[in-house]
């Protein structure tokens, strides 16, 4: 059971999908930018014995680190469409 409002095709409303995008885009950029600028993530993978991994670390890091704020971007300046005619009246 879905608590989140629907529209009439049973979508989320605009509103929902942005705030998600929003969330989803905060919550990645935050762990990308974590395990880009402080240990954590070379502390967990050689503990666990992934010491080999590290080294391609930075070609999958930073690449996830600009979509996620790229996502976090594009949820804060995109309005939806409904919002947008309700500044205009």
């Amino acid at each position: 059971y879905s608590t989140r409002a629907k529209s009439a095709a049973g979508h989320p409303q605009p509103l929902m999908r942005n705030q998600a995008l929003l969330r989803t885009g905060l919550i990645g950029t935050v762990i990308a930018a974590l395990c880009c600028f402080t240990p954590v993530l070379v502390i967990l993978l050689g503990a666990l014995g992934l010491s080999a991994a590290l080294g391609w670390l930075d070609y999958v890091l930073f690449p996830v680190l600009t979509v996620f704020a790229g996502i976090t971007v594009y949820a804060l300046v995109h309005t939806p469409a409904k919002e947008k005619s309700n500044e205009r009246h």
